[in-house]
């Protein structure tokens, strides 16, 4: 090597080695860059700050358990009890609860040593370990309480509402009513309402035991009172679950339906007219350029609520992504195939049948069957939108603020449901295209 071809190469070793450290300072304050800007466009010390960790605890205990109140209206004297407050859960005359003892004064029993005692005259005694006895009185619309002015954190009072949260459960009390909530464990209710004489039943007795309804056997009984359970709406459930499978299911059969004609015309091997092929490639733009949301508020207005109307939200988008994908699949069909068909004198129709088709049908299954499973959890939130499917029953169990136990039970059903459109795409796609992911 010369001198001088070594000086060339001594260069341009520098020149990388200049080009290699800039990029590896520049990548890094890039980074540091944004990652800045992230840290004030969120606003994440006010996050911080407006984070509440006992909320989230609320949360995902109600998650998992269940509340049972205990209710005294103040106008009449009526003590009620009912699983997370519903009518449906209410306990029939004559029930109540075990830790609920007494007549003239009744007793509810906390547990940990707190107790609460509806006493007659709409009077309250609360008590709880290391803290003086509460009394309360309901009179019209306020409430007097021999609470001192320096209150502890977890009670909160004033003349016309005093709130006590405990370890062991909460005790409001207003003019109108004294209320206790007591947690356990469990999805109360889940299988039969306390109405139902399977209630607090084993399932060995109801396969084998006695006959407890005479007018029904124990199974079909079983079976009946759980499907139209009040509380947890099983039925409804299904039904719902079958809507937004539905509503999956007809927009994505429908879109490439829809589309695999239009690919022809969008495909420059089959299309040679390029205005042709130009406006419809630019059709598939406008529909899938628009997401399937924004298609469902539009067409929630024109037709209504309603799982038809996310059905079609969910054509008129994958009609423009289906349509793009299959063109780009006649692209790239195999000439040679297509000749050899021609050949034995087909006609155009017949070229395409058994020249083209059988070339794409893999890719266009493929694709149909991975769209099918992604738009069922899109389903789920358009259904939200439009009024139906499962989306629209946990957007209301989540709205209430009430009953998390029914959000988390919606949830573990949208998941299953995923899962399982997903083995099944998997299956089917296998079945069909002769392999398996």
């Amino acid at each position: 090597m010369t001198a001088v071809e070594l000086h060339d190469t001594k260069l341009a070793a520098e020149k990388l080695f200049q080009r290699k450290r800039i990029i590896g300072f520049g990548i890094p304050a890039v980074i540091a860059v944004y990652l800045t800007y992230i840290f004030f466009a969120f606003d994440l010390p006010g996050l911080a700050e407006r984070a509440n960790l006992d909320n989230a605890v609320t949360l995902a205990s109600d998650s998992w358990s269940h509340k049972v109140h205990v209710t005294r209206d103040n106008r009449s004297g009526e003590i009620t009890y009912a699983v997370e407050g519903e009518r449906k859960g209410t306990y029939p005359d004559g029930m109540r609860p075990a830790w609920v003892s007494g007549d003239e004064v009744t007793t509810i029993d906390l547990g940990g040593d707190h107790f609460v005692r509806y006493l007659p005259d709409n009077r309250t005694e609360i008590d709880i370990p290391g803290f003086p006895l509460i009394t309360a009185q309901a009179e019209g619309r306020l409430v007097t309480t021999n609470l001192p002015d320096d209150l502890p954190d977890w009670i909160s009072a004033t003349d016309r509402r005093v709130g006590i949260t405990t370890p062991e459960g909460r005790i409001t009390l207003t003019g109108a009513r004294t209320e206790v909530f007591n947690y356990f464990p469990g999805w109360e209710l889940f299988w039969f309402t306390l109405d139902s004489p399977y209630h607090g039943q084993g399932l060995g007795t109801i396969l084998f035991g006695e006959q407890l309804d005479p007018n029904r056997g124990n199974i079909a009984g079983a079976v009946s009172d759980w499907w139209n359970n009040a509380m947890w709406r099983h039925k409804d459930v299904a039904w719902a679950i079958g809507e937004t499978v539905l509503m999956a299911f007809l927009g994505t059969m429908g879109g490439a339906i829809i589309a695999l004609p239009l690919a022809f015309l969008a495909a420059k091997r089959f299309s040679p007219v390029m205005l042709l092929r130009a406006a419809t490639r630019r059709l598939f733009d406008f529909v899938r350029g628009v997401d399937a949301l924004i298609w469902t508020v539009v067409l929630a207005r024109a037709f209504g609520p309603g799982p038809l109307t996310g059905a079609l939200a969910i054509l008129i988008t994958d009609t423009g992504t289906f349509g793009k994908i299959f063109s780009e699949a006649l692209e790239n069909v195999d000439q040679k195939q297509i000749e050899g068909v021609s050949s034995t004198g087909a006609k155009p129709l017949q070229r395409y049948r058994f020249g083209v088709i059988p070339q794409v049908v893999p890719v266009l299954l493929a694709q149909i069957l991975y769209f099918l499973e992604s738009n069922t959890r899109s389903a789920t939130i358009i259904g939200a939108i439009t009024g139906g499917g499962i989306g629209l029953m946990l957007t209301q169990a989540i709205q209430t603020q009430k009953d998390w136990e029914e959000v988390a039970y919606y949830i573990i059903l949208i998941i299953a449901m995923v899962m399982f459109m997903d083995w099944f795409s998997g299956w089917l796609r296998g079945k069909l295209i002769g392999r398996k992911d």
